[in-house]
Formats: C-alpha cells, structure tokens, sequence
C-alpha cells in the first residue's frame, strides 16, 4: 500500500502536525495562544506510540491468521 494513503500514516501525520502546529504557538510568546503543558505533549507521544504497537501488533497477527486460512 502507497504509505501516502495509508490510514496508521495519515492519523500520524496529523497528530504529528498539530503537535508542532501548537509547540510553535506556545513558544511564539502570544499568552492567548493557548497553553501547551510538557504533560500534554508526553499524554501525546505515549497515544502515538500505543497506537503504532498496536498497529504493528494487530497487522503480524492478522497476516498470521490469513495463512491459517485454506
């Protein structure tokens, strides 16, 4: 599958973007940019992380099923 449409890709991608999307505005000074806490964004790295093994995880285990398949 092109990695360009790939959904695990896609939803990345976007979490990625707007985690940089709102580092920038917090650190760009602007007190009504909105508050990025390092919690929010350790909450966010260990949702990404989860979702990537579980991704991996679920994709070996349904290859594995589809070869016990006649």
């Amino acid at each position: 599958m092109d990695p360009v449409w790939d959904p695990m890709w896609l939803a990345v991608r976007y979490l990625l973007d707007r985690a940089c999307c709102r580092a920038r505005a917090a650190l760009d000074g602007n007190p009504e940019s909105g508050a990025l806490t390092l919690e929010w964004l350790v909450i966010a790295g260990i949702l990404v992380g989860a979702a990537a093994l579980t991704a991996t995880f679920l994709r070996s285990k349904i290859s594995e099923w589809e070869g016990k398949i006649p």
